[in-house]
């Protein structure tokens, strides 16, 4: 297993691999087979940026068996989802940055991240697994008064689509067992959220096969697989931790514009 992430380091972008608590730095793309350039640092002397560069975010909403059920939805015959904008993106460690033009509710949403290898369109659920580069955390943070408040339009964009709030990484994790990874969410050390990719209704190779016949995915395109039950709002001034052994933790806290 590798965990890949995108630093900036003497003021310069680099990518690497992390051993414990060393990065090897490497050159060329991350999806263009990196060599180690035989340079190294510390973890600590780095800081972090999102570990790949996407076209797009795809997130899913109502993917999994329990939160249906606790909100007696019906179980939905094709995968659900929405785009989130280049402009969410965001790092490990950086803020959540509260909206100026909004004063409701900010919610947290802790899920698996797919990360796309190569380019793929129209694949088998077969294929699938060649085509995904790895995984990671995301923090999928949502504007939930925003969503619902004009009746005769869900506003799933404006909802999910300020600056900052498409939060992924710290890393991206390759070779993962991944039907048997676990997403924790904490809020301020409380943990919130706990629920096992097995209880998705598509689980990550199915999705990445039924959403390819829909559009080509490109080399750091991201699908974020839904989150479980107990989402909540964050207040300022709250660290929120997504967490998935194997992975890593995403921690960010929520801070007024």
């Amino acid at each position: 297993m590798s965990h890949w992430l995108q630093f900036s380091y003497k003021n310069e972008r680099k990518l690497g691999f992390l051993e414990e608590d060393t990065i090897r730095i490497c050159r060329g793309g991350l999806f263009d087979q990196p060599q180690p350039s035989g340079e190294s640092c510390k973890l600590e002397d780095v800081e972090l940026l999102v570990p790949c560069t996407p076209g797009k975010m795809l997130a899913l909403w109502n993917n999994f068996y329990s939160r249906a059920e606790h909100e007696g939805w019906d179980i939905p015959p094709e995968p659900l989802y929405f785009v989130k904008t280049p402009n969410t993106f965001n790092a490990h460690a950086q803020p959540i940055i509260r909206p100026a033009s909004y004063s409701g509710p900010v919610f947290f949403e802790g899920e698996l991240g797919i990360v796309i290898g190569k380019t793929c369109a129209g694949i088998s659920e077969n294929e699938a697994a060649d085509f995904i580069f790895g995984y990671t955390c995301i923090n999928d943070v949502t504007a939930k008064e925003i969503l619902k408040r004009d009746p005769s339009f869900p506003q799933w964009t404006r909802a999910k689509g300020f600056d900052s709030f498409g939060i992924f990484g710290p890393v991206i994790a390759t070779d993962v067992e991944v039907d048997r990874l676990v997403i924790q969410t904490r809020l301020d050390g409380e943990l919130l959220q706990d629920y096992p990719v097995s209880d998705m209704v598509f689980r990550p190779h199915r999705l990445v096969t039924m959403i390819s016949q829909d559009m080509t995915l490109y080399p750091g395109d991201i699908i974020a697989c839904g989150t479980g039950l107990n989402a909540k709002a964050m207040e300022d001034g709250q660290v929120v931790e997504v967490s998935i052994d194997g992975i890593g933790v995403l921690s960010n806290t929520m801070t007024a514009c």
